[in-house]
């Protein structure tokens, strides 16, 4: 089996490579699969429409159905403006810890994965190991989107483990996520002549003065869904951009805000509710003025929840493999939804945790790599029988 150095030298190539989630990851790809080819494992990349994005797909044992796959996403988010002590692209190991951006989310589990691939190979397995490497999930989750399309050429895997940082813990189920860029267009003017002009700035704020009543709504009188924190769907407007100067009446505002939905809540009731608002409510006075106004809502990320259950084949496996009798649920959303939706179970288990990600300094602890190596170990035995 793969050794913690192995591991850790593949974790800094990894890091080394800067893939915020507004770069191209081809070189990453590019490296693994020289890195796989190197010891006889052949991989398949796949590019987005753009050809600036990439998945990469490797699969060893039998092509039979069945198996399992394992998923990481190599996209980070940006480091600008964060207090980094040292090049955040670049590796390195303090007092058992490896710090660098995306250590912890999720390149960790990403470097074991890879490293355990050849011990896999070599293996008597009698149903397959899948590696699921996808961009983009720190955006709009496209390359798993396009992932569960492509996968039809291959034998479909049994399940899935997402390894997102879980403290090696399993988690079964997570909120959805939906997230949406709302533009409203009016007509400028000079604010002394405001019946003549139609201020984007404050239907969008109706707007989101709506979703903000919906969130308290959700929060006093919303589905409850135990294990989760909170344990209800959640309303977020994150940014608000118009206006110039307070004598010139905006013509266009922007918005962006997601929904974090409990399983049996769905994200759409909320934008529906918003657009049914907007076209009712807040934009009939201005297009009395000014018919050419218009509302535009676009999506930025669809990630389905996560609900494996506790009585689950994969949960119980997870958890003997990992030596915890804890099922967990999270509020933050992973591909495991859309992976699930696909037809493949799926739970989400990784190394490290979600408090070190997206931070400066990220780090993932040493001994967080060895035990998902020795799970990934335990896990391939299972294939085996």
């Amino acid at each position: 089996m793969a050794d913690i150095g192995e591991a850790v030298g593949l974790l800094g190539r990894l890091v080394g490579f800067d893939t915020t989630s507004r770069n191209s990851n081809l070189d990453l790809m590019r490296d693994v699969e020289s890195w796989l080819a190197a010891r006889g494992i052949a991989s398949r990349i796949t590019l987005d429409a753009e050809g600036r994005k990439a998945n990469l797909h490797a699969m060893v044992g039998p092509r039979v159905a069945g198996g399992a796959a394992l998923s990481a996403h190599v996209d980070c988010v940006p480091v600008d403006g964060q207090a980094w002590l040292a090049d955040p692209f670049t590796l390195r190991r303090q007092d058992g810890r490896l710090i660098g951006r995306g250590t912890a989310d999720m390149k960790g589990f990403a470097a074991c994965a890879i490293a355990m691939l050849p011990s896999f190979a070599a293996m008597d397995l009698q149903r397959p190991v899948h590696l699921w490497l996808t961009h983009d999930e720190e955006t709009n989750a496209a390359g798993a989107q396009r992932l569960v399309t492509e996968l039809g050429e291959a034998p479909p895997a049994g399940f899935c483990v997402v390894g997102e940082p879980t403290g090696m813990a399993p988690v079964i189920a997570h909120k959805g996520y939906a997230s949406w860029d709302v533009t409203v267009s009016g007509l400028s003017g000079h604010s002394s002549r405001t019946t003549e002009t139609a201020n984007a700035l404050q239907a969008a704020a109706e707007g989101v003065a709506l979703l903000s009543r919906r969130a308290r709504a959700f929060a006093a009188e919303g589905r409850r869904a135990p294990g989760f924190e909170p344990p209800f769907t959640t309303v977020h407007v994150g940014t608000f951009q118009a206006g110039s100067i307070l004598n010139i009446v905006p013509d266009r505002a922007d918005f962006t805000f997601e929904v974090r939905s409990v399983p049996g809540d769905a994200a759409d009731a909320v934008l529906a509710e918003l657009e049914h608002f907007m076209e009712t409510v807040a934009l009939p006075p201005l297009r009395a003025v000014a018919p050419g106004v218009r509302l535009t809502i676009a999506p930025r990320s669809l990630l389905p929840a996560l609900d494996l259950g506790e009585g689950a084949p994969l949960t119980l496996l997870v958890q003997q493999l990992t030596g915890r009798n804890s099922a967990g649920k999270v509020s933050y959303g992973t591909e495991a939804g859309l992976y699930q939706a696909a037809g493949v179970p799926t739970i989400v288990c990784g190394p490290g945790h979600i408090a070190q990600a997206h931070q400066p300094e990220e780090w993932v602890a040493e001994s967080e790599l060895q035990s998902c190596l020795s799970f990934l170990g335990r896990l391939a035995d299972t294939l085996t029988a």
